[in-house]
């Protein structure tokens, strides 16, 4: 059986929080559940000589929760997860654990998120 997962580029990530609201109104889930959170990490000092600390640093990373199921009546549809598809900065991607993890390869600031079955 073919395993799905999500590769998620938080580099590019703005914090828009659109995979959250998308997620929420597609599931119907209720106030204080999520099928995908976007947590921040920062902000912290750059400490890059080149700027003397001037610099701050903040990423924002979404996080599916244990309630996410890669949108499985999506995905019977042939559609792709509901945050796949409203994620303004095109820094998640769907795809098969073995396409997704040639992907994590490229680069850095990459998750690869895999549901539990």
């Amino acid at each position: 059986m073919t395993q799905y997962g999500l590769l998620i580029d938080y580099e590019y990530c703005t914090g828009c929080q659109s995979c959250e609201v998308a997620c929420k109104e597609e599931h119907n889930f209720p106030v204080g559940k999520w099928g995908i959170r976007v947590l921040d990490e920062g902000p912290w000092q750059k400490d890059d000589s080149s700027d003397q600390g001037a610099n701050f640093n903040w990423n924002k990373i979404p996080v599916p929760t244990d309630l996410c199921d890669l949108c499985a009546e999506r995905l019977a549809d042939n559609r792709e997860p509901v945050c796949v598809h409203n994620c303004l900065g095109a820094c998640m991607k769907f795809g098969t654990i073995e396409e997704m993890a040639s992907e994590l390869t490229k680069k850095p600031k990459q998750v690869l998120w895999v549901p539990t079955e």
